[in-house]
């Protein structure tokens, strides 16, 4: 009979040690969402100051033209008629 109470009393140390960790958990969460849409908006901030900086031409180099984009190679598809697979 001591027995189990032994592991009823584990048991319960257990759930209140996990109630405690999801607690801390979901407070860390919290804070990391916050500071994740805080930096978010802080970039756009920063993108619009240096775009606005940009237009009045006091940012050296940018009316250096951007880099044109590679050229993509053609797809490589067929088309494969379904009689030829019958075969």
């Amino acid at each position: 009979m001591t027995f189990l109470w032994v592991v009823t009393g584990a048991a319960l140390a257990a759930a209140v040690a996990a109630w405690i960790a999801a607690r801390r958990a979901n407070a860390r969460l919290a804070q990391i969402s916050e500071m994740h849409w805080e930096l978010k908006y802080q970039y756009l901030e920063l993108r619009q100051l240096v775009e606005r900086l940009r237009q009045q031409g006091q940012i050296p180099g940018a009316d250096l033209p951007a880099a044109p984009p590679a050229p993509q190679p053609p797809a490589k598809e067929s088309f494969v008629p379904l009689t030829s697979l019958r075969r």
